[in-house]
Parts: structure tokens; C-alpha cells; sequence
């Protein structure tokens, strides 16, 4: 498994408190750098935060039988949020041969869904 800490995800600034191939739980604190013009989280963090989730918890799934990749992000935005914590919370719909499906539901911390999205990921396994 990559290094989980570094790059973008340090750069957005998550925590990932929990990781199999059937459940992934990220956190982060909203802040200004992470803000669009208006002063809300975002769009873009909640697309990459699924994008997120749905790749670990699927390259977990598929193990040593290959790697991952995102192939559509579908992410819809319910709630603005200026600050405080979200959590995200990926887990699978379906887990195929080819393919995985996976939902990641982001709330607040009053537990309202604020975000909602579903990435299709492609396995790449080697033939």
C-alpha cells in the first residue's frame, strides 16, 4: 500500500482513521485555504475526498492482484459548510471482476450529510 500520509492527502490535510477493503473513514478540518470564493468548502476537496476513499478502500479490495483506478467521480454537494470537521465514510456497492462501485457520504459534525458521491473504479490486473 502507498504512503497514505504525504502528498495530496497531506496537502488536503486528512486523517484517515480507518482502512480495509470494505470500509474507509477520512476526516479534516474545513479552512480558508480549502475555501472557494464565497468562503465554503470547496467542491473540488469533496470530489477528491471521494475519490479518496473509494481508491484506497478498492485497492485494499483488489490486493496484490493488481491496482486501481478512478474512471468517473460522481459527487453531489448538499450542504455549504464553512468550517469545522467532516468525515467521509467509503464503502462498497458493488466489487466485480472489472469493475467497483463505491458510495462515500460526507457529514458534518452533527452527523448532517453535506456531500454525497460514488466513484467507479477500474482493476487492473494483470492478464
Amino acid at each position: 500500500m502507498p504512503n497514505l500520509t504525504g502528498g495530496f492527502v497531506a496537502l488536503l490535510g486528512l486523517t484517515i482513521d480507518e482502512v480495509s477493503g470494505d470500509r474507509v473513514v477520512i476526516r479534516w478540518k474545513v479552512r480558508p485555504e480549502l475555501h472557494q470564493p464565497y468562503g465554503i468548502q470547496h467542491g473540488g476537496v469533496y470530489c477528491s475526498v471521494v475519490e479518496t476513499a473509494a481508491s484506497i478502500g478498492g485497492a485494499l479490495w483488489l490486493g496484490d492482484k493488481g491496482n486501481v483506478v478512478g474512471v468517473s467521480n460522481q459527487t453531489d454537494f448538499l450542504r455549504a459548510v464553512r468550517d469545522g470537521e467532516l468525515t467521509a465514510v467509503g464503502t462498497p456497492v458493488h466489487r466485480g471482476r472489472s469493475q467497483q462501485l463505491w458510495l462515500v457520504e460526507i457529514t458534518d459534525a452533527d452527523g448532517r450529510l453535506v456531500a454525497r458521491g460514488q466513484v467507479r473504479l477500474q482493476n487492473l490486473t494483470a492478464a
